[in-house]
């Protein structure tokens, strides 16, 4: 039901339920309400607030940095993360407007249809559905070369059918029991990278046994950017800078993971806009320091960031460890690197159903993936999603592992999309929210760079993605399977847009029929009031999470 359907007198009473939404903290104490058949608000505020800690850091920060630090030199790497840092904030303060408005299960899937049209909501859905579908088996075969690390005796088989198990066990028990697995699983991982940035510094000052201070020296020799392929000139550092900038990308892919859980959160309209607002904070600390004191302690030359191995003996932590002469935390790191794998792997089963229950919502997938236990669990579809993981096998063979490199190549296309998508959904929700005369001061989160940071992340996504593939083209540089896995998912999307558009012949929602009002009861009826911390400790921990 659009806002403006029946006259000027629907438009009193959207003002009206607007005017209610304002004021929910008159309704703080109304339980939360409990439909039977749907999913369930089980999610804390401390759930959603290391879910989205969780969705940034992976193997990506602790492994991928090696290449990229190889790519574009100490410089190359920190200005192509802050490139894409930005890019990462533009997207989530405008999912955050939208989320904490309506925190609707099926997350951006469902607000594409109502602000942009229903084939838009089903190349968003499937596009979304796909990359998580397919990132979890990948992260499964992850796990079990980090499990090689200590023991190759054993066939991977094995290690993937462990962590499978876990994996499934923990979601089969629904969004609380995931989001204290998570919780725990975040933890280690904010610990590992905080206490990793801290050593770093005191290694990069002279603090290890061997009490070299090394400061700003591999800036200088063998320099603060790489020459790509051995290019002269300023051409060499800005090919160096941007194959920094794609792989920088594929690292950031997941913070948008809280859409997703955001109608399984508790208390949306407050725990959403606290953990979106800390987005940059996470940002910074943690990906934007982490590159910086790994291009203070390894040089860009260093054979170590050549190794072929996904271990941590390939993380630029370990080889400036190594370096520094300290033994043991090898072992260390990579155990954090597997329960790195293991939440991730948790996060994609719990993303790819929830998608794929998304898209049942908006009629873009069978009716029988809605089929809900009365715990709220979407339980076909997390059945579904999990015969799917058993994809992770096809890793141990080399001509099957091959053709399953290609699937996971392709996700970091589809996940850049993903981000294009919901910048475009936004673009169309701020349209439409200020034609239809609402204030964005009755928010529950607004952001004063709004539109623009979204008009700016639109353009990043289809930049970086239109140019991902670009070094095959250089002189003897071609490869097929980089050149089709790079620009397939590119290509599918409007192909995908255009033959459902044919299909359901639905035309866009125009901005005066957008609605803005369905749902708003219910999630009002959701939001209370945090209780008053007792002492200084609850005082800190309700700031922090």
């Amino acid at each position: 039901m659009g806002v403006d359907d029946k006259g000027s007198d629907s438009h009193v009473v959207s003002e009206a339920v607007v005017e209610k939404h304002l004021d929910y903290d008159a309704e703080s104490q109304i339980p939360p309400l409990q439909v039977e058949g749907t999913l369930k608000r089980q999610l804390k505020n401390r759930h959603i607030a290391m879910i989205s800690i969780g969705g940034v850091i992976g193997t990506g920060l602790f492994l991928g940095t090696a290449t990229s630090l190889q790519s574009g030199g100490p410089v190359g790497l920190l200005l192509g993360y802050i490139a894409v840092g930005t890019v990462c904030y533009s997207v989530m303060i405008s999912l955050g407007e939208m989320v904490a408005y309506l925190p609707l299960p099926g997350g951006h899937i469902k607000l594409a249809e109502r602000f942009v049209d229903p084939a838009f909501s089903f190349v968003m859905g499937w596009n979304y559905w796909y990359n998580w579908t397919i990132i979890l088996p990948a992260e499964l075969s992850a796990a079990a070369v980090l499990i090689n690390y200590w023991n190759q005796s054993v066939n991977d088989a094995v290690w993937i059918t462990m962590c499978l198990v876990v994996v499934i066990t923990i979601n089969m028990f629904g969004a609380g029991v995931y989001g204290e697995c998570e919780f725990i699983f975040a933890s280690i991982k904010v610990i590992t990278i905080t206490a990793l940035i801290i050593l770093g510094i005191v290694l990069d000052l002279g603090g290890g046994p061997n009490h070299d201070r090394i400061g700003f020296r591999y800036w200088k020799h063998p320099g603060p950017f790489f020459q790509f392929h051995k290019i002269p000139g300023a051409k060499g550092r800005f090919l160096g800078w941007f194959a920094v900038l794609t792989q920088a990308a594929f690292s950031f892919i997941g913070t948008e993971i809280v859409a997703i859980a955001a109608g399984e959160a508790k208390n949306p309209r407050r725990n959403l806009p606290k953990a979106i607002k800390r987005v940059y904070i996470r940002i910074l600390l943690f990906y934007i320091g982490g590159v910086t004191v790994i291009g203070l302690l390894v040089p860009s030359t260093d054979p170590g960031l050549a190794v072929t191995t996904s271990d941590a003996g390939k993380s630029p932590f370990v080889i400036a460890i190594r370096h520094a002469g300290i033994s043991g935390l090898p072992s260390v790191i990579n155990a954090a690197l597997l329960t790195s794998a293991w939440s991730a792997a948790s996060s994609d089963l719990y993303t790819s159903s929830r998608a794929l229950y998304g898209l049942a919502m908006v009629g873009n997938a069978p009716k029988v993936f809605l089929k809900v236990t009365k715990n709220g669990l979407p339980i076909v579809s997390l059945i579904t999603c999990s015969a799917f993981s058993t994809l992770a096998y096809m890793a141990i063979s080399k001509g099957a592992g091959k053709v399953f490199g290609w699937f996971v190549n392709m996700t970091a296309i589809a996940g850049l999309m993903t981000w294009f998508g919901i910048c475009v959904t936004y673009v169309r929700f701020y349209k439409g929210f200020k034609l239809q005369g609402f204030d964005r001061k009755s928010l529950p989160y607004a952001h004063f760079l709004q539109p623009y940071a979204a008009w700016y992340a639109l353009f990043m996504c289809l930049f970086i993605c239109f140019f991902s593939g670009w070094s095959v083209f250089l002189k003897g540089s071609w490869e097929t399977d980089t050149f089709v896995t790079n620009y397939l998912p590119l290509a599918l999307f409007p192909i995908l847009y255009f033959g459902a558009k044919l299909y359901f012949r639905t035309p866009m929602v125009k901005p005066e029929d957008m609605d803005f009002v369905t749902g708003l009861k219910e999630i009002e009826a959701d939001t209370y009031e945090d209780p008053p911390p007792r002492n200084w400790v609850e005082r800190f921990w309700q700031w922090l999470m």
